[in-house]
């Protein structure tokens, strides 16, 4: 038997999804089979899986050696160097800004130097973050820009505000705004593209459909024409919906693509990247662990090379 004290960031999760997080080496069929047959215990009673934790509980699992050893955790934060450019952080929230070229998570290359590593690297020096003291929460990415794409993207460093990121990324509540080069002037000054996705796995690109359809996902684009010298256009887009590669499909279906986008537009122009960047995040009022970023508007510092000219209250925080 082992037990275990729910801590701030385990407190407020259904039992099955902790167990879940902190026995990851136990198939999902057998997990259930375990808390169906009472080998969990909370504060000396048996629970149901959509049992809520609360900080402070005492959870007792009644299991076997073999069923508690667990692999070890994975140390590759160890690796990278806390690298990380901050536009904005508080106790809870952490927004990067990106550079192009940088991963948000690894892939298939298996390289450990990405943005989360760096974030959890950064952390852990600081001692902000203990991975031994931890049971199940790991400071954690709440979106993500694509590898060539530079701008801001946003951590969570608990688990409280974790969960409150995403939900206001599910209900759209932040204000997600890019700059983009253009190839061409746009016929408009300001237009809504709207359209369905369809991804192909094998390629991972995305095509814009005219109607839905099984696997069409819906994608709204607001683009902007911020400045045109005939050849090429600065444009402003926000997104309100956040599908794979969602501005550069649409915007190259519609015949601008954008510069240095090798999968969706001519060529890389000589550019490392994409001109694409995630340059403003606006927050709603907010309370509790996301308080610090209530009502802010968060820049990029890379906007500059795009030359726009921001408001006063869309500089850097």
């Amino acid at each position: 038997m082992k037990e275990l004290t729910i801590n701030k960031n385990d407190s407020g999760q259904r039992l099955d999804r902790f167990l879940s997080k902190s026995l990851p080496h136990l198939p999902p069929s057998l997990l259930a089979r375990l808390i169906r047959k009472k080998h969990f215990r909370v504060n000396g009673r048996h629970v149901p899986p959509d049992f809520r934790l609360s900080e402070g509980d005492r959870l007792s699992m009644y299991l076997t050696d073999e069923q508690l050893c667990k692999p070890p955790e994975s140390e590759e934060w160890r690796l990278v160097k806390p690298d990380v450019s901050v536009a904005y952080e508080d106790a809870h929230v952490l927004i990067a800004d990106k550079p192009a070229g940088l991963l948000c998570h690894s892939d298939n290359g298996g390289s450990p130097d990405t943005l989360i590593n760096r974030i959890r690297c950064l952390l852990a020096s600081r001692g902000e973050w203990d991975p031994g003291a931890e049971q199940s929460f790991v400071p954690a990415l709440a979106n993500r820009i694509d590898r060539n794409t530079c701008g801001l993207v946003i951590a969570a460093k608990s688990a409280e505000a974790l969960r409150g990121l995403n939900e206001l990324i599910k209900e759209r509540k932040i204000g997600k705004f890019y700059l983009c080069t253009v190839n061409g002037r746009p016929g408009f000054s300001e237009k809504t593209l709207t359209g369905w996705l369809e991804k192909d796995e094998r390629t991972n690109t995305v095509t814009v459909c005219r109607s839905p359809g099984p696997n069409r996902l819906t994608a709204v684009t607001k683009v902007r024409v911020l400045r045109s010298d005939g050849n090429r256009s600065t444009l402003e887009c926000e997104l309100l919906t956040g599908r794979t590669h969602q501005i550069r499909a649409q915007l190259s279906d519609a015949g601008y693509p954008i510069c240095g986008d090798t999968k969706y537009g001519r060529s890389s122009d000589g550019r490392r990247g994409q001109d694409l960047c995630s340059y403003k995040l606006v927050f709603p009022a907010l309370s509790g662990a996301l308080s610090g970023v209530s009502g802010k508007t968060v820049c990029s510092r890379f906007a500059a090379k795009f030359d726009v000219r921001m408001k006063s209250e869309d500089k850097r925080v």
